[in-house]
């Protein structure tokens, strides 16, 4: 099948391909076999798949509206969330990133306890400025394998041009053996850092301009991408799906058309059929890769 005729068929194939060889779902916890790995991408000297597992869906972050937040927190047990985790590991994703709140850490501490088979966690800071050190300390405590500050949180001191706390943030996270970087929906943030020599490891990248202005329109996409072509350390893109606002094909095509190979992309799953959408989008990634 050609790639525009695959992407254009949409959710069924997509599902189809990547669950072929795997047993039904009766838990994903009860699976055997090993997971077709999927294409990987290196954080400073962690190896992460292409795809990383998101998490805003399960504390409730739509971007879209405080009815849907409700209904993404009340979908999201911990156990759903840890079927998800299984099924990501079935489907070729060694990596999920998500904040290290008290709820996350107890559960991917049971996780792990439990042998799960998703074994990388990338902890995304977002504590209030003062308690920034200490939530970096909890999340190597607590097991992360790299770290990286939340974008919100790196552009209100951006903003106010506090680079140096900025870098002691980084350099924390760096003193503590950890992979460091930092996440940013303003595409003039990272280029600056660059120029800045900040020691970062990886970036994260908003393929939307939503924290300054809501503006999901193509023209901030452009923006974003024309950043992440300026930097020569890996980045991962996200909200490539404009928070649900674009179907699957179109925004997992545009992504991988338009960075590099050393880079990523992080998506969340928001669905009553999700674990069908980790199988659909470990799919996509590898076909488009595979270009």
């Amino acid at each position: 099948m050609r790639r525009r005729d695959f992407l254009k068929t949409g959710a069924a194939l997509a599902i189809g391909g990547a669950a072929a060889a795997r047993k039904p779902l009766s838990g994903a916890s009860d699976r055997t076999g090993s997971p077709a790995g999927l294409p990987t991408v290196r954080l400073g000297t962690l190896e992460v798949s292409r795809l990383i597992l998101g998490s805003n869906p399960f504390w409730g972050y739509s971007h879209k509206s405080p009815q849907l937040d409700e209904e993404m927190r009340r979908h999201h047990t911990d156990e759903r969330i840890i079927q998800i985790l299984d099924e990501a590991a079935a489907c070729g994703l060694t990596a999920v990133a998500s904040p290290p709140d008290e709820r996350w850490t107890k559960l991917w501490t049971r996780y792990t306890e439990r042998g799960g088979r998703l074994k990388i966690w990338i902890s995304q800071c977002h504590g209030n400025p003062e308690q920034m050190l200490l939530e970096i300390d909890r999340s190597v405590k607590a097991g992360a394998k790299a770290i990286f500050i939340q974008g919100a949180r790196v552009e209100e001191q951006f903003g106010k041009g506090n680079f140096a706390v900025l870098r002691a943030w980084i350099d924390h996270i760096r003193e503590a053996g950890l992979p460091a970087g930092a996440a940013a929906h303003w595409p003039e943030v990272h280029p600056e850092f660059e120029r800045r020599k900040f020691p970062t490891d990886f970036y994260f990248q908003c393929m939307y301009n939503a924290s300054k202005t809501s503006d999901y329109s193509p023209a901030e996409r452009e923006k974003a991408v024309a950043t992440i072509a300026q930097l020569a350390k890996p980045v991962i893109a996200y909200k490539i799906l404009a928070a649900g606002r674009l179907a699957a094909g179109e925004g997992f095509e545009y992504a991988f058309n338009h960075i590099g190979r050393k880079d990523g992309i992080c998506v969340g799953i928001c669905a009553q059929n999700a674990i069908d959408q980790v199988r659909q989008n470990a799919t996509y990634t590898e076909m488009l890769t595979a270009r």
